[in-house]
C-alpha cells in the first residue's frame, strides 16, 4: 500500500519505518527542512534500539522517503497518518493546533478518497473535529479514523512489529477492510485487531496510559509506607505481583514517571473529565504523588549532609526519563538537578544517550562526564536516576577508589542492600531500609 505519514517525530518515524519494513511504500512529511535533509541522507534523528537498521534498509531500497511538501506526500497515498505533536497546553489539555492545522490543509489538497488516521494521542472527539476541518474545503469522499499508538520508548520497534493489540476506531466498512489488510502482517500470531467507534478508540489510549501511571504511583505510595513501617517494598512487590489479577509489570518503585506520554496524557484526561463535569479524583492523586516522588531522594540527601550541600560534588547516573532512550521530557533527573543546584551543590552527570538533549536544556550548569566513572571523581555522593543496564553491575572497587565519600542514593533500587552494605557504602533507596555500614565511617560529618 502507499502510505503518507505526516510528522517525523518519535511516533511518525517509527510508524513510517515499520510500515515500510512490511513492503509498503511510505513517504514521510515534515515542515523542518533540515530534519528532512538529514533523514533523506540516512541520518536518523532519534535514538531507539533497533530502528536505525530498519530505517537504513528501507531508505536504501526506496520504500521509505521524506519530503517537506504535504501535497507531494499525500498525492498517491491511500492512507494518511497524522503523527503530529499534541503538546500540553497551560490548562493541562492537549493542544490540537498542529493536528487541526494539517487537517485544514488536507481539505485543500484532497482530490480522491483517502483514509485520514489520527495516530497522535488526541482527546475524545478529535476525529470529528478533523473531519469538520477537512470538509470545510473538500466535499468528496474520505474517512477519518482513530488508531492510537501504544509504543514504549526503548522497545518501540518490537511493540510496532508485534503488537499486543491494534485499536482502530471507525464506523466505515471501507476503511475497516483496508486497515485490516494493512495490519494483518503484524498480528499473524493471533493478537487482535480491535475495531470500535472513534471516541472509544481515543479514550482507550488515555485510559491505558493513565492506568499504568496509576500502578506506578500506587507502588510509590506503598514504598513510602514501607519506609515508615519498616517493611521492604521489594518483598511487597513480589508478594502482590504473583497475583494474576495484578501482574508483575509496572510495580517497581522509583522516583516517578516521566517522558512524553504519561505526564501529558494523565493531565489531559483529567482536563477532559472536568470539561464534561466529572472529577477524576484518582488521577488527580496520581499526579500529586508523582510530582512528590520525583523529589523523594532530596530530603534523604539533605539529611545525610546535615542540610548543607554547598560545594558538595554530587555525581548523577542517568538523565533520560527511562533507559534505552535519549528522551528527557519530564525526566525526574531534571527536577533533582534543579533542587541540588539551588542548594549549592556541584553536579557531574553521565547518561549513555541523553547528554546532548540535556545539554540543550541546562547548558553549562552541570558538568557532563565522558563515562560513568569519570563523574565519580572526588564525588561526595552518587545519585542514580535512570536504570540503564550498565549501572546495574558496576565496578564497585573502581567506585571506591575515585569517590571522596562512599554514599549512594538510588532512585531505581538497582542494588541489593545487604551486599552494598558489606562493601562499606552508605546506601539509600526507595521503600527499603537504608544500608548503613557497621562502623558508620562513610556517614558525612
Amino acid at each position: 500500500m502507499k502510505i503518507a505519514v505526516i510528522g517525523t517525530g518519535y511516533v511518525g518515524l517509527v510508524t513510517g519505518t515499520c510500515f515500510a519494513e512490511t513492503g509498503n511504500e511510505v513517504i514521510c512529511v515534515d515542515i523542518a527542512k533540515e530534519k528532512v535533509e538529514h533523514l533523506s541522507n540516512g541520518q536518523i534523528t532519534i535514538y531507539e534500539p533497533g530502528l536505525e537498521k530498519l530505517f537504513l534498509r528501507n531508505l536504501r531500497e526506496g520504500r521509505l522517503r521524506f519530503t517537506t511538501s504535504l501535497e507531494e506526500g499525500i498525492k498517491e497515498a491511500v492512507i494518511v497518518f497524522l503523527a503530529l505533536p499534541t503538546p500540553q497546553d497551560e490548562d493541562g489539555s492537549a493542544d490540537l493546533k498542529y493536528v487541526l492545522g494539517v487537517a485544514e490543509d488536507l481539505g485543500r489538497l484532497l482530490t480522491s478518497y483517502k483514509i485520514i488516521i489520527d495516530k497522535s494521542t488526541v482527546p475524545v472527539g478529535t476525529a470529528e473535529r478533523v473531519r469538520e476541518k477537512i470538509a470545510l474545503n473538500y466535499k468528496g469522499g474520505f474517512d477519518v479514523v482513530s488508531n492510537p499508538e501504544f509504543l514504549r520508548e526503548g522497545v518501540a520497534v518490537d511493540d510496532f512489529m508485534k503488537p499486543d493489540r491494534v485499536v482502530i476506531g471507525t464506523g466505515s466498512e471501507k476503511a475497516r477492510k483496508i486497515l485490516n489488510d494493512l495490519y494483518s502482517p503484524f498480528v499473524r500470531q493471533g493478537n487482535p485487531i480491535v475495531f470500535m467507534d472513534e471516541r472509544s478508540a481515543e479514550l482507550t489510549k488515555y485510559a491505558a496510559n493513565s492506568f499504568l501511571a496509576t500502578k506506578i504511583s500506587f507502588m510509590n505510595e506503598i514504598a513510602q509506607l514501607c519506609e515508615k513501617m519498616g517493611a521492604d517494598v521489594d518483598m511487597v512487590r513480589r508478594g502482590i505481583g504473583g497475583d494474576e489479577r495484578i501482574g508483575r509489570r509496572f510495580l517497581f518503585p522509583g522516583i516517578g514517571y516521566g517522558g512524553s506520554c504519561f505526564p501529558k496524557d494523565v493531565q489531559a484526561l483529567v482536563k477532559s473529565s472536568k470539561e464534561v463535569g466529572y472529577d477524576f479524583n484518582i488521577l488527580e492523586s496520581v499526579i500529586k504523588v508523582n510530582d512528590r516522588q520525583k523529589l523523594h531522594l532530596i530530603p534523604k540527601i539533605k539529611k545525610y549532609f546535615n542540610g548543607d550541600l554547598k560545594g558538595k560534588k554530587i555525581a548523577l547516573w542517568g538523565l533520560a526519563f527511562k533507559p534505552n532512550t535519549d528522551d528527557i521530557r519530564e525526566a525526574p533527573s531534571l527536577y533533582i538537578i534543579k533542587e541540588l543546584l539551588a542548594m549549592g551543590a556541584e553536579i557531574a552527570a553521565f547518561d549513555p544517550e541523553a547528554m546532548n538533549n540535556t545539554r540543550k536544556v541546562l547548558g553549562d550548569k552541570i558538568y557532563f562526564s565522558e563515562n560513568q566513572y569519570d563523574c565519580l571523581q572526588d564525588a561526595d555522593a552518587l545519585v542514580i536516576a535512570t536504570e540503564w543496564n550498565e549501572f546495574r553491575t558496576p565496578n564497585f572497587l573502581k567506585i571506591v577508589t575515585v569517590m571522596r565519600n562512599k554514599a549512594i542514593f538510588d532512585g531505581r533500587n538497582l542494588f541489593d542492600t545487604a551486599a552494598i552494605k558489606e562493601l562499606g557504602f552508605y546506601y539509600e533507596s526507595i521503600g527499603r531500609a537504608p544500608a548503613i555500614p557497621a562502623n558508620g565511617t562513610t556517614k558525612n560529618k
